[in-house]
């Protein structure tokens, strides 16, 4: 038996698109048992997995072989050329599905994880996180939500002799000094509709900008400053677009903002929206917030959160 926990995860954090993200302090949990001796035998084939849900949207998720825990579970043990065990996999829910907050990367590394220490952990670290970005397709959530902080992922050389291939992962200083505060509203979006009103293309001044704001998001990541900060969470490459799809956007950044936040982004493909703020100004900056939710009629879940430091856990 083994219980899995993986953070949430918020991404692009506003100029670094598809390329940074971090882990919060917010969590799924997952147990897995191994029904290898005692699971039920119906019209002579064994059951392969039975799955349980509770916690936030619990009726949401499918009990299926369906489920994505499950899938990368199965993934895992395919990639051992192993058939893998009849399994019994309760899920714990803590991070509301479709808002931007990594809830998908989490059932991915939960289940390669399940199934490495089901397995007798024949896989390292690095060897379950190339699992988990080839499933997801992207590392932004899948990597801080494995090894938690705030991680860069970069495009590399893909030289053979490298462990994850193409991909360089760096971490990235979050100053203690920052608090990131969620607002999560009641309502989805779907990733794919999110990247659906991007434009196919960019002009070089929009590059240009970005670039230069993602060097200084580094810099005010690194060193707390928030009138850097206040510079570097613009961006021009998702967030104009995207934001029209989020009701009461403009009316939440302007009370974030006049409360004391440094900025606002969308987590990840929205709708979830992440202020940064002093911890002096981090109960202001939730009050404020949750008002303008509510004053554009969206009940929304707002809280401050900290950088989950451990990434995924086992038990």
């Amino acid at each position: 038996m083994s219980t899995v926990t993986v953070p949430a995860t918020t991404a692009n954090l506003g100029p670094g698109f598809d390329c940074i993200g971090a882990a919060l302090t917010l969590y799924n949990q997952f147990k897995f048992t191994n029904r290898e001796t005692t699971a039920s035998v119906n019209q002579g084939q064994t059951e392969r997995v039975n799955i349980t849900v509770t916690g936030t949207e619990a009726q949401l998720v499918s009990t299926s072989s369906e489920n994505l825990v499950y899938q990368a579970f199965a993934k895992l043990y395919e990639h051992l050329h192993q058939t893998p065990p009849p399994v019994e996999i309760e899920i714990k829910l803590g991070i509301p599905l479709a808002r931007g907050l990594g809830s998908s990367a989490t059932a991915i590394v939960g289940g390669l994880v399940g199934a490495n220490q089901l397995a007798g952990e024949p896989l390292d670290v690095t060897e379950v996180m190339k699992l988990a970005i080839a499933i997801e397709g992207h590392p932004d959530n899948v990597v801080p939500a494995l090894l938690g902080g705030c991680r860069l992922a970069v495009k590399g050389l893909n030289k053979k002799e490298h462990p994850l291939g193409d991909w360089e992962i760096c971490e990235l200083r979050w100053h203690d000094e920052l608090v990131p505060v969620l607002g999560i509203p009641n309502f989805e979006l779907s990733t794919q509709e999110a990247r659906g009103v991007l434009p196919a293309e960019y002009t070089r001044a929009d590059a240009i900008f970005n670039i230069a704001h993602f060097g200084l998001l580094l810099r005010g990541l690194e060193t707390g400053r928030g009138d850097w900060l206040e510079i570097a969470l613009q961006d021009r490459i998702h967030q104009p677009y995207r934001q029209k799809l989020i009701p009461g956007y403009d009316a939440v950044l302007c009370a974030v903002v006049d409360a004391g936040a440094y900025g606002m982004v969308i987590s990840g493909a929205g709708p979830t929206l992440l202020a940064l703020a002093a911890p002096s100004q981090a109960a202001a900056v939730e009050a404020a917030m949750t008002t303008a939710w509510k004053q554009e009629g969206i009940v929304a879940q707002v809280q401050s959160l900290s950088i989950d430091t451990q990434g995924t856990i086992t038990t």
